[in-house]
């Protein structure tokens, strides 16, 4: 997904023993200070390397140099593209491709083809031959971001190219051989969709070779302060401001708060408060105090399109489970699972309908 990093690189300058106080800079030092010629290496620009994040920083540094399938596992916000970059960057593919797939953001058709590329004339609207991100990703790194939602019909396909390393684009008879190392990550809990035959037993054990676990921010609360004066010294940049204060109060209250949204939810905190704050003083209140109620998510959940679906073969076969053109036949289940998520899913039948 295209987002501003989580863990943030910052290129132009980091303090290893940063403490909370009230300024941004030293005494006399400038507001600002350009980007240093020499380029630093890539751990010494990761801003926030307190507490967990030193043993997951060690697991990249081991993990990076093999060809492993690692999985990066963590709630949204947490960072886990840039530690997907990182294994990249800290392996001998660097000097190649480190190519970015989300998951989530297409069907399961279109996304076979973006995955694995189609010939001319594949499908309707097919005019042209187009290259797939594995073919685009030989000999480097590819990035499967929200992998949990990867499409059950399309989990073989991703099975057979990570173990044989060989694919066939859409509507092509012909045998691509590729060279890629794959990196996954999800905020959904693999282990329990493979319970729930939502995802590929199969699958995730080959892509748990090495698993990686992010910690969210509300467990990294030592590291809030050095990303709040990342934060504002890099929006106050580009909006041409100068901020060299940060009230104790506002700090206290900013590593009180949970931050559901994680870095991502502190970065755009921090956004609003550069663009609020003048006369050099970061001046927003408290988040616990202005951040507005969460909204409504109307989107429904997995469980309500289960229950929705189970409800619609129910009502088509009149409430009869068992049977050829009952609901259990309708919906692929044996009568006795699907008398089970019924049960498990609050369904019950009319009084007068009931039929098995």
């Amino acid at each position: 997904m295209s987002t501003a990093p989580n863990f943030v690189t910052q290129a132009d300058r980091y303090r290893e023993n940063m403490t909370m106080t009230s300024s941004l800079h030293s005494p006399g030092e400038p507001s600002r200070r350009k980007p240093e010629h020499a380029q630093p290496s890539f751990w010494e620009t990761i801003v926030g390397r307190r507490g967990g994040l030193r043993s997951i920083l060690s697991q990249v540094e081991a993990v990076a140099p093999t060809n492993a399938t690692v999985l990066i596992c963590g709630e949204t916000g947490t960072g886990k593209e840039v530690i997907a970059r990182a294994i990249h960057e800290l392996s001998p593919r660097r000097n190649r491709n480190l190519v970015k797939v989300n998951c989530a953001a297409m069907p399961a058709g279109l996304l076979e083809s973006e995955l694995f590329g189609h010939e001319r004339g594949a499908f309707t609207g097919a005019v042209n031959s187009h290259v797939g991100r594995f073919a685009l990703a030989d000999r480097g790194t590819l990035f499967l971001d929200e992998i949990g939602d990867m499409p059950l019909e399309l989990q073989p396909k991703i099975l057979r190219v990570l173990q044989e390393r060989e694919f066939e684009a859409v509507g092509s008879a012909r045998t691509t051989q590729v060279d890629v190392r794959v990196v996954v990550a999800t905020h959904r809990d693999l282990r329990q969709m493979v319970r729930d035959r939502e995802f590929r037993e199969d699958l995730y054990y080959r892509l748990n070779t090495f698993p990686i676990s992010l910690p969210p921010l509300r467990e990294r609360k030592a590291d809030i302060p050095e990303f709040v004066r990342y934060f504002v010294e890099q929006f106050a940049t580009s909006m041409d401001k100068i901020i060299d204060t940060i009230p104790d109060e506002i700090m206290e209250s900013i590593i009180r708060y949970q931050w559901p949204g994680n870095i991502r939810e502190l970065q755009n905190y921090v956004a609003r408060g550069v663009i609020l704050s003048s006369d050099g003083v970061f001046e927003l209140a408290p988040p616990e105090r202005h951040e507005p109620a969460p909204l409504e998510i109307t989107k429904p959940t997995l469980e309500d399109k289960v229950r929705q679906e189970i409800l619609a073969a129910c009502q088509r076969a009149n409430w009869k489970l068992g049977g050829p053109r009952g609901a259990a036949a309708r919906l692929g289940l044996k009568r006795t699972t699907l008398f089970y998520k019924m049960k498990r899913l609050g369904i019950t039948p009319p009084a007068d309908n009931w039929e098995d």
